[in-house]
Parts: C-alpha cells; structure tokens; sequence
C-alpha cells in the first residue's frame, strides 16, 4: 500500500471509531468488526456480527498452522491477499465450478454449494479450516449438518451468506451449532464481508507474531544475575566478620 493509500485508510478507521461511539466490542473483535463496516459502509453490522468467544483465538491459531481456506464463491478467493495467506502455508480452495460437483448436485437436485462443501468433506479439508462463506446459504446450511451428523469440525466457520432465502436462517443454525463462528445475523452478507473478516484475522495473526518476537527480544536482552553476583563471596564473609572486632578493639 502506498502512502497516501495508508493514510487514507487510516482516516477511514478513525472515522469509524468516531461515529460508532461506545460499541462494546473487546479490542481484538472490534478489529472485526469495524474491518466490516469499513467494506460497507454499513453501521449496522455493528449490532448485526456475532463472534463466539473463541472465534478470533481460533482463527488465528489456523492462520499460523497453515489451515485451508475452504471458501463458497470464487469471488472471496479473489478478493483474499494469497501472498499474505501463503507465507502461512494456508491454501484457497473453492469447488463450486468443479465439474464433478456440478454433476452431483444435477444427480441429487441439490445446489453446487451443498455438492462442494461435501466434496472438501470428502478430501479431508473441513477438519481445522477456515469456512469463508458469503454467497450460499445451502452451503452454510451443509457445512453445520456436515458438523452435526459426520463428525465434521473446522476451526472456523465465518457465516456471512446474503440473501432472502435460507440466508438469515442459516447463520442461526450456525450460530445455535456451537461451532467457533463469525456471524452477520439477518439477510445482510455478501463474499466482501467474507473477505473483510479473513482479512482482519491476518492484521491480527500479524500483530500476535510480532507482540511475541518483540516479548522474546526483550527477554533475551535483560541481563540475568550471576549465581556468583547475589551470594556473598568468602572474601566478604570474612570481612564482614572482622568489622566488628575492629570497631571493638
């Protein structure tokens, strides 16, 4: 980012922090939060996101173990910084065009996106991902009945699909699953939200790795006290014990 994009994304967030006043939103979730409103311009998602308590903490944590990214659309594998992701290790995967996935849902008469998160099932990927969706429902729906009923269990679910059938219901399942999840309750969403929120937990991934090398640094620099420093040697044992004498004498 150049300089004056820098500044003028800075603006952008104090902004925000002005007019969205006392939100009661912990640091870290507000780091979300308003990452949110900043894709939008939308204050209303401040009352509308929903994060379970360990949401950020394992968001993060998959981050730094290089974790899929399963996604529902291409269009938040776009908007995702790869280059940031892969200095992770963590790799995209969308299957909603795959052509095997297109068949299956035209043989059960589900959708692509029901068909695609069962196929990452499939291969293995549901485990310890991250779960981006911001386009389908059904996929949502899927990846919580794959949870429930197969024993499914992604780090982190981000539940933000947009839209007025099933959308709001969706996140409510999710939200009522128990799964570590980032929610935009109601019909509001959409893949740019998906993408703000990914991209909030790589600021704060980030931030965690730099706080703990500069913890480290500071510790490997203070000098540490010799055995020898804080005990008295024999030579001031033996002085010290003559003194007396002499005051006496």
């Amino acid at each position: 980012m150049t300089a004056l994009g820098r500044r003028i994304e800075d603006r952008s967030f104090a902004i925000i922090d002005e007019e969205a006043g006392d939100h009661g939103f912990p640091d870290a979730e507000w780091q979300v939060v308003r990452r949110v409103i900043h894709a939008t311009a939308d204050f209303e998602f401040s009352s509308l996101m929903r994060l379970h308590p360990e949401a950020i903490a394992r968001g993060i944590a998959a981050l730094k173990g290089g974790a899929p990214v399963l996604v529902d659309v291409k269009m938040i594998g776009v908007g995702l910084n790869e280059q940031r992701l892969a200095s992770y290790g963590c790799k995209i995967h969308c299957f909603i065009s795959d052509d095997d996935v297109i068949q299956a849902a035209s043989a059960a008469g589900s959708t692509r996106a029901i068909e695609a998160m069962r196929k990452a099932h499939r291969l293995g990927l549901l485990d310890g991902a991250i779960v981006a969706i911001g386009n389908a429902p059904t996929a949502l729906l899927e990846v919580v009945r794959l949870a429930r009923e197969e024993g499914a269990r992604p780090a982190l679910v981000i539940g933000v699909p947009v839209g007025f059938v099933s959308a709001a219901e969706s996140k409510e399942a999710l939200l009522e699953s128990g799964l570590p999840s980032i929610v935009a309750r109601g019909r509001k969403g959409g893949s740019p939200i998906a993408v703000a929120i990914v991209h909030a937990l790589l600021l704060l991934s980030a931030e965690s790795t730099q706080s703990t090398q500069a913890t480290q640094s500071t510790q490997s620099t203070q000098p540490t006290q010799s055995t020898q420093s804080t005990q008295p040697t024999q030579s001031t044992q033996a002085t010290g014990a003559s003194a007396p004498a002499q005051g006496a004498r």
